[in-house]
C-alpha cells in the first residue's frame, strides 16, 4: 500500500508538472505562431523559443511519467484500458514532438533563410495542427478513458471525475469543429470546451500530489486480491 501511495504522488506531482510546462510552452512559442514571417526576418528571439522547445521536451516526459507510473495500479481494475490509457499518452507525445521540430524549424529558417516566407508560414501551420491533433484530440484518454479508470477504482473521488468523463469528449468534439472549420481554433466555443478537462486535470495533480491516491480505493487495499470489490 506504501508502494501504492508513492505512486500516487508522483502521479500528481507529474501531473502538475504538464501544466507548468504545457502552458509556460505555448506562452514562448507565441512570437513564431502569432508571425512567423516577422519571426524570421525581424531580429527573434530565439533563446526564448529553445526554452519553449525544452519545456516540451520535459512536457512529453511527465506525460509519458503520468501512464507509467499509473499502470502498475490501474492494471488491477482494468489491464485494457490501463494498456489503452498509456498508448493515448504516448500518442499524444508524438504530436507533441513533431510541433517542437516544426517550431525549431521556423527558427533555422531565420538564421539560413530569412527569406522563405511561405516555409515560414507552413511550418507555424502544422505546428498549430499537432496542437490540435495531439493535445486538443487526446482529451479522450485524459478524461473518458482515464476518467473512467477513477471511477471505477476509486483512486479520487468519484464526483470529481465526472469532470474528466464529460471534459474529455467535449474536447474532443470542440477539436472536431475546428477541424471542420464549424468555428474557429482558440475561439469561444473551443475555449468553453477546456473548462471542464482543465478543472479535472488540476484536481488530479494537485488532489494526488498532496493525498496520494484514496486509501479506501479497492485497489489499494492491503487485502486486494484481484476483485475491485475486494
Amino acid at each position: 500500500m506504501a508502494d501504492d501511495q508513492r505512486h500516487g504522488h508522483i502521479f500528481g506531482v507529474l501531473f502538475i508538472i504538464t501544466f507548468i510546462t504545457s502552458i509556460s510552452a505555448l506562452g514562448l512559442f507565441q512570437p513564431v505562431l502569432d508571425d512567423p514571417v516577422g519571426y524570421i526576418t525581424g531580429g527573434g528571439k530565439d533563446n526564448q523559443i529553445y526554452l519553449g522547445a525544452l519545456l516540451e521536451f520535459f512536457l512529453i516526459v511527465a506525460n509519458v511519467g503520468t501512464a507509467v507510473v499509473l499502470y502498475p495500479i490501474a492494471r488491477r481494475q482494468n489491464e485494457a484500458l490501463a494498456i489503452g490509457y498509456v498508448a493515448a499518452r504516448i500518442m499524444e507525445c508524438v504530436f507533441i514532438g513533431a510541433g517542437i521540430i516544426f517550431v525549431l524549424g521556423v527558427v533555422g529558417l531565420r538564421h539560413d533563410l530569412p527569406g522563405a516566407h511561405d516555409a515560414a508560414f507552413t511550418l507555424a501551420a502544422l505546428k498549430d495542427w499537432t496542437f490540435l491533433l495531439g493535445p486538443g484530440f487526446f482529451p479522450l484518454g485524459n478524461g473518458l478513458l482515464l476518467g473512467y479508470l477513477m471511477y471505477r477504482s476509486g483512486l479520487v473521488p468519484r464526483r470529481m471525475t465526472w469532470f474528466g468523463l464529460i471534459g474529455g469528449p467535449l474536447l474532443f468534439f470542440a477539436g472536431v469543429g475546428v477541424l471542420f472549420d464549424w468555428w474557429n481554433a482558440g475561439g469561444t466555443v473551443q475555449s468553453l470546451a477546456t473548462i471542464p478537462e482543465f478543472i479535472w486535470e488540476l484536481f488530479l495533480g494537485v488532489y494526488c500530489a498532496i493525498w496520494g491516491f484514496r486509501k479506501d480505493s479497492p485497489i489499494v487495499r492491503p487485502n486486494w486480491r484481484g476483485n475491485a470489490t475486494a
